[in-house]
C-alpha cells in the first residue's frame, strides 16, 4: 500500500472524527497558551484525570504572565495530582521564557516553540498545527500506533513514522483537524491491547485491519526497583505537621514531604502504603515520632496550601490527616 494517504483515506478518518470526536476544552480554542497547557498535561496522564486540572489551571493562572511570575511552588502545588512534576518545572520556566524573549506573546514560529523547555518536535507540531495551521504533525505513542499498523510495519523507527507522518499531513488538507484525528483514533479505537477494526472507518486503508499483531507490538517491560523508605511522622495539635522541602533532583523533587530516610534493606514489617512510580516502587513505612524534629522544615498548619506527592497524601490520609 501506498505510504501517502489518498483523500479516500484522509476523507475517511476526517469524516470520521467530525462524527466521533470528544467534545473536550482545549479543542475550542486557537489561544496556543491553553492548547500549550493541554499538551503539557496530557503527556503520560489520562483525559480524565487532566480535565479538572485544565479548568482549575486558569483560574490561579489566567495568562502566560501571571505564570510566569508565579512561584515555583504555586506552580507545583497546581499541578498536584497529574505527577511527573518535571512537566510543571518545564511549564513555568517556558512561560518566563515566553515573557522574557517574546514580550508575552507566545511565538509563532517552529524553531522558537522548539526552543521553549518541555517542548519536543511532538508538542512544537500540535501547538503549531492547532494554532496556526501548520503542516506538522504529532508523533505521540498513539500516533505512533495507528501509522505503524497501517503500514504493518511493527517494529518501524521514530525516523520511518516521521516521514510518514509527514506525508499524512501534507496529504491532509486540514492539518489542525488531521493531528486531533490521529490522536482520537488511537485513544478511542486503534487502542493498544484490542483495536476495534470493526468501528474503525480506515479499514480499507490498513494493511492490518482485523489482522493486528498483538504480541509482536509489546515492549520489553519497564524494570521497577523497590526503594524502601522510612517517613517520619512529626505531629503537634497546636502546629500541624512537619513538613520539609525535597530537593530539586530526584524523586518528588520540590514537593512537600516529611522527613524521609532511606533504608538499606526492608524491615521486617509490612509498608503501611506502597505507591507506583515508572521506574520506582516506593514502599513507605511510618515512624511517628514523639521527638522534636530537625533540619530545614517547617511547622505546616494546613498541608491543603502545600504541593506534596500523591503517595504522600495517601499515607497521611491513613493516620487521619488531610487538606
Amino acid at each position: 500500500m501506498s505510504s501517502i494517504p489518498c483523500s479516500g483515506r484522509a476523507g475517511a478518518l476526517l469524516g470520521w472524527y467530525a462524527s466521533h470526536a470528544r467534545d473536550l476544552p482545549w479543542r475550542h480554542t486557537q489561544d496556543p497558551y491553553p492548547i500549550w497547557v493541554s499538551e503539557i498535561m496530557l503527556q503520560q496522564t489520562q483525559v480524565a484525570t487532566v480535565l479538572p486540572r485544565f479548568a482549575a489551571w486558569f483560574e490561579t493562572f489566567p495568562d502566560i504572565a501571571t505564570l510566569a511570575q508565579a512561584e515555583l511552588d504555586s506552580v507545583l502545588k497546581a499541578w498536584e495530582g497529574l505527577g511527573y512534576y518535571r512537566r510543571a518545572r518545564f511549564i513555568h520556566s517556558a512561560a518566563q521564557t515566553i515573557v522574557e524573549r517574546h514580550g508575552s506573546v507566545f511565538p509563532c514560529d517552529f524553531d522558537a516553540l522548539l526552543s521553549l523547555p518541555g517542548i519536543g518536535r511532538s508538542t512544537a507540531g500540535a501547538i503549531a498545527s492547532f494554532c496556526f495551521g501548520m503542516n506538522t504533525p504529532v508523533l505521540d505513542g498513539n500516533v505512533k500506533r495507528v501509522l505503524r499498523r497501517w503500514q504493518a510495519e511493527p517494529e518501524a523507527s521514530d525516523k520511518r513514522l516521521w516521514q510518514l507522518a509527514q506525508e499524512a499531513i501534507d496529504a491532509s488538507g486540514e492539518p489542525d483537524t488531521w493531528n486531533q484525528a490521529m490522536m482520537e483514533l488511537g485513544a478511542m479505537l486503534c487502542i493498544p491491547a484490542a483495536p476495534a477494526c470493526q468501528l474503525c472507518p480506515m479499514q480499507q486503508h490498513c494493511a492490518s485491519a482485523f489482522e493486528v499483531n498483538i504480541a509482536s507490538e509489546k515492549k520489553a517491560a519497564v524494570r521497577v526497583r523497590d526503594v524502601h523508605w522510612q517517613v517520619h511522622l512529626h505531629v503537634d495539635k497546636a502546629q500541624g505537621i512537619w513538613l520539609m522541602q525535597r530537593p530539586d533532583t530526584g524523586i518528588w523533587a520540590g514537593l512537600w514531604t516529611p522527613p524521609i530516610s532511606e533504608l538499606a534493606v526492608a524491615p521486617g514489617t509490612s509498608p503501611c502504603h506502597i505507591h507506583q512510580l515508572t521506574h520506582r516502587r516506593l514502599h513507605l513505612y511510618m515512624d511517628v515520632s514523639g521527638n522534636p524534629p530537625s533540619g530545614d522544615g517547617q511547622w505546616v498548619a494546613d498541608i491543603g496550601k502545600f504541593a506534596l506527592p500523591t503517595g504522600i497524601h495517601q499515607l497521611l490520609a491513613k493516620r487521619g490527616i488531610t487538606t
